[in-house]
């Protein structure tokens, strides 16, 4: 199916790149149908922009509350016919009122392997810890924050004598890579969430002549 795609982003946009180089490659089926921003100032709405895709700003300081805000992003985002949402490098927690409005179909790339370091500059904090392997992941999104469900990971080996800026900028290489795979597999409808027996909920992966798809 070819993914009806709205796109969240707060900085540099370098996922939200990936993702329209990917389309424009034939490599995913997908089409942006809006990109939104809570910065006005986020370098990635030019990209959208010269790629012909329409852009909104919504300040969430302008919002009276969490809540009010989502509603926005949500209505902004149907508006234009956004049926799947990818959070790339949105720097905001979705509340409920936002992820039951598209249920199941929200993921989010974060610069972990998740549940490792979860939360902010996930980078920063497995470079304090001395960690040996970092890496990406995507998941859909739930509203406990970093704990959704995994789609995809990618692992990146650090260095004895790394630094932070190398291992941040090695991370965002295998971002672009990831978030791709990952909405691939949703696009090949290769993926369905499915409830474990406590409670919890997990992916599992189809193959492609596989009945349930």
């Amino acid at each position: 199916m070819t993914l009806q795609l709205g796109v969240l982003i707060s900085g540099t946009g370098t996922n939200l790149g990936a993702i329209l180089d990917a389309i424009a490659s034939a490599k995913l089926d997908a089409k942006v149908r809006v990109v939104i921003s809570n910065r006005p100032d986020a370098r990635g709405l030019e990209r959208a922009k010269k790629s012909g895709i329409p852009t909104l700003v919504l300040d969430h300081r302008a919002a009276a509350s969490r809540e009010d805000f989502d509603r926005s992003l949500v209505q902004s985002l149907k508006a234009h016919g956004a049926e799947w949402i990818a959070l790339a490098g949105f720097m905001r927690v979705l509340t409920s009122t936002f992820l039951d409005a598209f249920p199941g179909r929200v993921v989010n790339i974060h610069p972990s392997l998740l549940p490792a370091f979860r939360g902010v500059d996930a980078q920063k904090q497995a470079h304090d810890y001395g960690v040996r392997v970092a890496g990406c992941t995507v998941h859909f999104v739930i509203p406990e924050v970093d704990a959704g469900a995994i789609i995809v990971q990618r692992a990146v080996a650090i260095g004895e004598h790394e630094s932070l800026e190398s291992l941040r900028s090695r991370i965002l290489v295998e971002e672009h890579i990831a978030f791709i795979d990952a909405l691939r597999l949703i696009s090949l409808e290769q993926v369905q969430l499915v409830q474990s027996t406590d409670g919890s909920t997990q992916v599992r992966f189809l193959s492609p002549s596989e009945p349930g798809r």
